[in-house]
């Protein structure tokens, strides 16, 4: 008996010795030293317990523990976005001389953020769920900040556009569509898939590097390589902050991070804004060619607010080809109960034997959660005969479009334009898109004039023709091939 109790007694000190964590290190007050990144990785979700175990633990738990006070405390703070975002950071900074420059440098305009947030608010909802969903470091949540000041549509000096500041050849490759009618790149959620895609490449080609990573996001992946194997030949180190790279790139860095450390500490000068922690914005497949006047109409938002939103669109009606989804300016609930939406895109589905949910929202493409929402449904229960909305865009008797030459709304010059062919010979390096850009034209025509494809490798020496517009309308056509030569070097200057 004496030797049980000893042995109950020792498994009780054991087992208040494994309640016992050691507790992170804030690196608030830290002294300066080199940053440490810790890679990301998904924290492990705990599976739920039996009920046996649950009721074992509700009777020794009499109490809330410190650890499930601080989730409620975390739950709270959720409610705000951006307190959500600052949860979500994984990076531990520890202050040196390139991050207090940049510290320095956003302290000196506290209200940066809370301005920059009026730009990014329709959509910072959806690119932290873009990244949840992805399971990547919420720090990327901050690279349109980073990047361009959170503004769909600037362009650099190195031809990157919209708020990832993506170049044509590298949206391409990740999907973004681009043409007359529409360019993917000042598509918010667009060119969010295209740069996620983008970084996670770069994650993988750097071995799990996200410094590395998001320097070659900056200035190319073969550029950093190179910076690595350097370093690798002269037996010095390879981390990020040894690394001889142009001063933009070794800026580049520091100033994510530096916002990344002041989103997490707002006492450090930094106002955070605040942002309700839901989409504000709602994506809708309008489901064909439409044009902004006619779905301001329809719905009662302004075409200016639908333009502002959507600013992929280059012109007032999408392209032919698609895409034809527009981000309105609704929560989903709102949406989905409005008129509008119940008038042109509530199908009705009369459910029949056998049916489920599950059956129904596969058959029109839907999630159970959106088929639920559209019809006000709590639970899976549905009967035989009901009617459902299904939310598919209808296909209406009346087209989306308007006819501008015929329309008293008329609001662009659909006149053709007289042109002039010119030919141009392939340089090495030279690209279908490279070539568009210079010549300010769709490369999806240049590859059309050319019976390619808009991914098509070009050879150098071959002879391409593009049709370029003349100057005024009743200019002559030019046959001297000195004139020709000069227009060619006027057109190759920089816009």
């Amino acid at each position: 008996m004496r030797s049980y109790l000893l042995a109950l007694l020792m498994l009780l000190l054991l087992l208040t010795g494994c309640q016992t964590t050691e507790q992170p290190v804030e690196p608030s007050d830290a002294p300066q030293a080199p940053i440490i990144f810790n890679h990301f990785k998904p924290t492990h979700t705990p599976q739920p317990l039996a009920d046996s175990e649950q009721k074992k633990q509700t009777i020794k738990l009499k109490a809330p523990s410190q650890q499930a006070t601080k989730q409620s405390q975390a739950s709270n703070r959720s409610q705000d976005l951006w307190q959500h975002i600052a949860d979500k950071l994984t990076i531990k900074v520890y202050l040196n001389k390139a991050l207090n420059k940049r510290i320095s440098w956003y302290t000196k305009q506290p209200n940066y953020l809370q301005i920059v947030n009026e730009r990014a608010a329709p959509y910072l909802y959806h690119i932290v769920s873009k990244i949840e969903q992805r399971k990547l470091p919420m720090e990327l949540a901050l690279l349109p900040f980073v990047e361009s000041d959170f503004r769909p549509t600037i362009s650099s000096s190195e031809q990157a556009v919209g708020v990832w500041q993506l170049v044509g050849a590298t949206a391409h490759h990740f999907g973004i569509k681009s043409d007359q009618w529409y360019d993917g790149r000042k598509d918010v959620l667009a060119s969010t898939d295209a740069a996620l895609a983008y970084l996670e490449y770069l994650y993988k080609q750097f071995d799990g590097n996200w410094l590395h990573a998001l320097a070659a996001y900056n200035s190319g992946e073969g550029r950093v390589k190179r910076a690595i194997a350097e370093n690798k030949k002269r037996g010095k180190s390879t981390d990020y902050w040894t690394l001889k790279l142009p001063k933009e790139t070794s800026e580049y860095v520091p100033k994510l991070l530096a916002l990344s450390y002041l989103v997490k500490h707002p006492n450090r000068g930094l106002t955070r804004p605040k942002l309700a922690n839901k989409a504000l914005t709602t994506e809708l497949n309008i489901g064909q060619q439409f044009d902004f006047s006619v779905i301001a109409n329809l719905s009662g938002i302004g075409r200016n607010q639908l333009h502002k939103l959507n600013p992929g669109y280059l012109k007032n009606q999408s392209s032919p080809n698609g895409p034809h989804t527009l981000l309105l300016p609704l929560q989903q609930q709102s949406l989905l109960s409005s008129q509008f939406f119940k008038s042109n895109f509530a199908g009705e589905y009369t459910v029949k034997k056998d049916d489920t949910l599950y059956s129904i929202a596969r058959r029109f493409g839907l999630s159970v959660e959106k088929l639920k929402a559209i019809n006000n449904k709590h639970s899976n229960l549905i009967g035989i005969g009901e009617t459902l909305m299904i939310g598919q865009p209808r296909t209406m008797p009346d087209s989306l479009t308007i006819d501008y030459r015929i329309s008293p709304y008329l609001e662009q010059n659909e006149m053709a334009i007289p042109t002039i062919a010119i030919h141009y010979q392939v340089k090495p390096g030279d690209t279908i898109w490279g070539i568009s850009q210079l010549y300010d034209v769709p490369h999806s025509d240049l590859a059309q004039w050319n019976q390619l494809n808009a991914s098509s490798i070009l050879t150098p020496g071959t002879q391409l023709v593009l049709h370029l517009p003349q100057a005024t309308k009743t200019a002559p056509q030019i046959h001297n091939e000195g004139l020709l030569s000069e227009l060619e070097k006027t057109l190759k200057q920089p816009h």
